[in-house]
């Protein structure tokens, strides 16, 4: 080479910039920032939605873990089905059948098999709800409430409905009551039936004649007569054997062409008693007693012991005390009243059949089982006191419309439910004030008093 080696001059174009020469401390990601707008708004809404999901899917995980570590319930599916005709409304197991409550009717499957072996539909009436209790010996007891408020008492026997009565039936349409609730006493020995007309309601106790109807079915024709009907028609279709959608087709056809129907080989059986017809509570008035030996001679004589009824406060003492109350109150009063009705609405009743127990002093002279309800408790809404009925007193040729309780249990506030163990040990009490009393009946004292939040009100109590 001519020249030796050396470092060249610098020239203009590789001198450094001002704005490049902290180039080595910027931020990659801020070169975004040299976009020009709309395409910067635009970047910072798609990093905002994708910021925003992932949060909702760290949330998502965070449940899904969650729900992993609780105890996960055991699903059931359904193992079998049956074909039924019209719409299902309500059913009923007892023993080893299946009640239906149909639009058209009733029907009875068996558990075993899912096949129907009888169906009711004299009436075509839809059956709205129904209970049922197996009485042994291949007897079932069943009530069922159609959709006119109707209680229709069916005895089922060797697989044939027999229809015994319509226990609220009334020949002036006028004066019909519709049922308001059904319940079957454990054994079948009494069924209790709440009523309900315009204006009033009221609660009536039966007793049922089990151990006759065994006894006149197994002499009764009829009964034999429609099981023989039950026999034929599953006999026929079993022998046909269709598809699932004719099957339905020959339900519909069973159910209303067959030439001898199951109501029609309805036997007479006994009908059922009438023990009690129970009416609310009715309002305390002001008395006529003129000293308190009056009141204890009522009381002696008539034993309303408990309700209130036998006191010693007059007339102008409930007025008096009606005029302070609305006096100090009149500007609630006045609020309330605007949206109230003058008709008087229809009371609710809870009842629950007892077993003998401490509290139901039951007389020498009458006979008790340990397994056949002795009496009922009773409860009005809007009512402080329970009040429990024996149902073990002689007959009588008429009802008493307006029975007195035995036995009378005041509370602190009004009863808003109740509940009675499957033991029927025990009776559980709540109250409008959220108290809930637990009391042993054999015994006759409480157990324990709960206090719940003033604020809540208890609709309903169970047992597990």
């Amino acid at each position: 080479r001519k020249h030796p080696l050396e470092i060249p001059p610098p020239s203009e174009k590789d001198w450094l910039k001002d704005d490049e020469e902290d180039f080595f401390l910027q931020d990659p990601d801020r070169k975004r920032d040299a976009l020009p707008q709309p395409f910067r708004m635009i970047n910072k809404l798609v990093m905002l939605v994708f910021e925003n999901a992932m949060e909702i899917i760290e949330r998502r995980e965070m449940l899904r873990e969650a729900q992993k570590l609780k105890v996960q319930p055991t699903k059931c599916f359904p193992t079998a089905e049956f074909q039924v005709t019209g719409r299902a409304n309500c059913l009923a197991v007892s023993g080893k059948y299946i009640f239906v409550g149909l639009s058209v009717g009733l029907a009875a499957f068996k558990v075993s098999d899912c096949k129907e072996v009888c169906a009711w539909d004299a009436v075509k009436t839809e059956i709205c709800a129904n209970h049922a209790l197996d009485l042994g010996n291949e007897r079932h007891i069943l009530l069922a409430v159609d959709e006119m408020g109707l209680v229709w008492l069916f005895c089922f026997h060797k697989e044939s409905f027999l229809l015994i009565k319509i226990l609220n039936e009334v020949e002036d349409i006028s004066k019909r009551s519709t049922c308001v609730e059904v319940v079957l006493s454990p054994g079948g020995d009494y069924a209790g039936v709440l009523l309900q007309g315009n204006t009033k309601s009221w609660l009536e106790i039966y007793r049922l004649p089990k151990d006759s109807w065994l006894k006149e079915m197994e002499k009764s024709p009829g009964a034999a007569a429609g099981l023989a009907c039950r026999e034929r028609r599953s006999s026929w279709t079993s022998a046909v054997h269709p598809s699932p959608t004719m099957l339905s087709q020959a339900d519909i056809f069973l159910l209303q062409e067959s030439p001898v129907s199951a109501n029609k080989a309805d036997a007479k059986l006994s009908f059922p008693v009438l023990l009690l017809k129970v009416k609310p509570p009715k309002p305390i008035t002001g008395s006529s007693f003129k000293s308190p030996l009056d009141a204890l001679k009522k009381v002696d004589g008539g034993s309303m012991l408990g309700l209130g009824y036998n006191h010693l406060i007059k007339d102008s003492q409930w007025e008096q005390q009606e005029a302070i109350f609305r006096s100090t109150y009149r500007a609630y009063l006045e609020a309330e009243g605007e949206g109230e009705s003058k008709e008087e609405i229809p009371r609710h009743a809870t009842f629950h059949f007892l077993l003998p127990s401490w509290i139901l002093q039951v007389g020498p002279e009458m006979k008790v089982q340990p397994d056949v309800p002795a009496g009922i408790s009773v409860h009005w809404n809007g009512s402080h006191n329970l009040c429990l009925y024996l149902l073990n007193h002689p007959l009588k040729e008429k009802v008493d419309s307006d029975p007195k309780p035995d036995v009378v249990w005041p509370c602190a506030a009004p009863i808003a439910c109740s509940a009675v163990s499957s033991c029927s040990r025990y009776l559980a009490l709540a109250c409008e004030d959220a108290t809930i009393t637990i009391w042993d009946k054999h015994l006759g004292y409480p157990l324990s008093v709960t206090a719940i939040l003033e604020e809540r009100l208890i609709r309903s109590i169970h047992f597990l």
